[in-house]
């Protein structure tokens, strides 16, 4: 007769870490055991190679045997209802899971990878309520899993201990993204934002306040329409952190509230010129500027010198496309265009983009550039009619009017229910006749276009 811890050592120096959990694991397999009988030994260690080999319904007829030749010994009895778990695991059979690892926790209790593995079935079946005291269990393992709890409390709708267990690992162990979304969605489910500001205040009262706490006064304040407050707290934070950028993200909404330009457009400027703002902040900050700006033109130096700023530092397609939108309504035509053309070079599937930089290159009589764009955009819109219109008339440009009219006579077949823009193919079809020298079909598309009755 031979101890399983013998027996497992010679079977893992030839079959790998099968039971590597077990073998390593002082608790239960090790020689004080005791002797386990042959045929223990060999209908256990056939579950285990069926389980290797992804046999799990063999593996688990072989690991019944086992459980019967293990007779009155728990440690055995444990070690078989833990190998069954896995197995029925594998099998997605998880009510046999968890009735497998109770009993294996009933025998030998307090074992780590046992308690582990019923949590993760407790995981799956989204059994959040059960997996609370397996958790905390574990946590006497490893307080990592405190994490885990906070979580499940959350998903249990225990708001008031997840707060508190949130609230003592950020004292402990400082905050961390994960925990402040947390944070966050309890308290959008419960609605309770005083507690959380009275929290904070409490906090940016002390000399361990931070630059994100007064942060998320302010945002909390702002959400909850105290203004002044905020104001206040914005102002404390640049007093005592003055070095601060992020503040600056409230500095410029408020100046703009109180009429202060001179400040909204210098807090606007920290934040674009800031190293440790992300781009997306800064892109809702530009769209504002750009606004502002609209409505104070005087100020247009300040966000081309922030526009200028922004672009050596990113390649967005849609601020682009925003800023090109921006200097079109501006009547900046040359300026939109340089946008448009940065725009289409990081995303040339936008129909209105396409649209919009080949009417600038046709207007500025870049006709190469238009026929070329438009090429790319008829690739990816067949169908549509203005494409047509505006290769036809690029092309015109180009003198190529053979090459015009084949175009324009296909794409006016896609008109449908747009007497204007019939007219239209109609102007430049006539227009490329008379570049032909073709006068009878030139005034013949001209009368088309003079009888079409437009609404």
């Amino acid at each position: 007769m031979k101890s399983i811890g013998q027996i497992l050592l010679c079977f893992l120096l030839i079959c790998g870490s099968a039971l590597a959990s077990y073998a390593q694991d002082e608790d239960i397999l090790t020689d004080d055991l005791g002797n386990v009988s042959d045929a223990f030994q060999e209908r256990f260690f056939e579950g285990l190679k069926q389980k290797g080999i992804q046999n799990y319904e063999k593996a688990l007829e072989a690991l019944s045997e086992a459980l019967n030749a293990a007779g009155d010994d728990k440690e055995q009895q444990a070690v078989v209802h833990f190998e069954m778990a896995k197995n029925h695991l594998e099998l997605q059979q998880y009510e046999a899971a968890e009735s497998a690892l109770l009993q294996s926790i009933g025998l030998v209790p307090g074992r780590l990878d046992t308690n582990e593995l019923l949590y993760e079935v407790y995981h799956r079946t989204k059994d959040y309520e059960k997996a609370i005291p397996v958790v905390n269990r574990l946590i006497a393992f490893d307080a990592v899993y405190k994490e885990d709890l906070a979580n499940l409390l959350v998903l249990t709708a225990q708001f008031d201990q997840a707060m508190a267990l949130i609230n003592e690992l950020d004292a402990a162990v400082g905050r961390n993204a994960k925990r402040d979304e947390l944070r966050k969605r309890i308290i959008s489910i419960t609605g309770d934002v005083s507690s959380e500001i009275n929290r904070l205040e409490g906090i940016t009262n002390s000399d361990a306040a931070t630059e994100k706490d007064y942060l998320e006064l302010i945002y909390r304040y702002s959400t909850e329409g105290d203004i002044n407050k905020a104001k206040e707290a914005a102002n404390v934070l640049l007093e005592r952190f003055p070095e601060s950028e992020l503040v600056h993200l409230a500095l410029y909404k408020f100046a703009l509230e109180d009429g202060d330009k001179q400040a909204a457009v210098a807090s606007m400027q920290e934040v674009i010129d800031a190293r440790n703002i992300d781009a997306s902040s800064k892109y809702k900050v530009l769209a504002d500027f750009m606004d502002f700006v609209a409505d104070n033109p005087d100020y247009e130096p300040e966000l081309e010198a922030a526009i200028a700023n922004f672009s050596s530092t990113t390649n967005s397609g849609a601020l682009w496309q925003q800023l090109g939108d921006f200097f079109l309504k501006q009547d900046k035509r040359n300026k939109a265009l340089e946008f448009y053309k940065k725009a289409v070079a990081t995303n040339n599937t936008d129909y209105n983009l396409l649209k919009n930089t080949i009417l600038l290159q046709i207007e500025g009589n870049a006709f190469q550039d238009a026929f070329e764009l438009s090429e790319t955009a008829l690739e990816i819109y067949p169908a549509q009619s203005l494409l047509y219109l505006l290769q036809g008339v690029s092309l015109l440009g180009l003198n190529q009017a053979d090459k015009a009219i084949a175009v324009m006579e296909e794409g006016v077949d896609y008109v449908i229910d747009n007497p204007a823009m019939e007219r239209d193919f109609y102007d430049q079809l006539s227009k490329a006749y008379n570049q032909k020298g073709n006068a009878a079909k030139a005034a013949e598309y001209a009368k088309k276009a003079q009888d079409l009755q437009l609404p």
